[in-house]
């Protein structure tokens, strides 16, 4: 059994040293199963949100201020990805702006398996474009909910995306090659030289033509033997 943790943060901005994490979300996937466990926080950075990073995910200083710091959210946190290997797109700067928090709180960085599905998808759609709004649409995965970036929705995504690159929305497809490829020889059906005496007695047959004379357009009617109930 395999647990990975699809994630995503969204920042104050892009440079590790000042910036701050406002928004985390992960979605917990087990053999490329979503289980629909998750985790999502929004975090109040003490820290101005740069404009720019505000166009993109929409989180006002106003609205982070009333949510708990990164130190009152961190134990929540790493227990959640506590043993996983986390999955996140352009790995370096999720997990680089996590481990800058971590070290702010004098915590050790992530010891966590680190997957970049980014560079996955580089590696098996080369000359393709790799952004996670490109990649939904490669794959058919519905964006309609996708109006600004937000860490659990775009996790979510991510999970769908890194499931087609691992091949295990994909599945079905095997066994229908198969059974296209596949040539099934035809099988004679025996029949057997004596037939089976049947079951039911005489008594048996009238109580059910009673019954279903009862009914109004039973079914049962179709499949009645007149001989059988001449010879009753």
């Amino acid at each position: 059994m395999k647990r990975e943790i699809i994630i995503d943060t969204e920042t104050t901005g892009l440079d590790r040293k000042t910036d701050r994490i406002v928004e985390i979300g992960c979605v917990e996937v087990i053999d490329l199963i979503p289980t629909g466990k998750t985790f999502h926080k929004y975090i109040n950075p003490t820290h101005p949100v740069h404009r720019e990073a505000q166009k993109v995910h929409g989180l006002t200083n106003e609205f982070l201020k009333k949510f708990p710091t990164f130190r009152r959210t961190v134990n929540q946190f790493l227990t959640f990805i506590e043993g996983a290997t986390l999955v996140a797109h352009n790995a370096s700067f999720d997990v680089g702006m996590i481990n800058a928090e971590l070290d702010r709180l004098d915590l050790p960085p992530l010891e966590n398996g680190i997957v970049d599905s980014l560079a996955l998808a580089r590696e098996k759609r080369p000359g393709a474009r790799h952004t996670l709004d490109s990649l939904c649409k490669a794959f058919g995965i519905n964006l309609a909910k996708r109006d600004k970036h937000g860490a659990l929705l775009d996790a979510q995504l991510l999970a769908e995306v890194y499931c087609e690159l691992r091949g295990g929305r994909q599945m079905g497809m095997t066994l229908e090659l198969f059974a296209e490829s596949s040539e099934v020889a035809p099988v004679a059906i025996r029949q057997r030289p004596v037939p089976l005496a049947p079951r039911a007695t005489d008594e048996d047959r009238a109580l059910h033509a009673q019954f279903i004379s009862e009914m109004k357009d039973a079914i049962w009617n179709d499949y009645r033997d007149p001989k059988l109930e001449t010879a009753a």
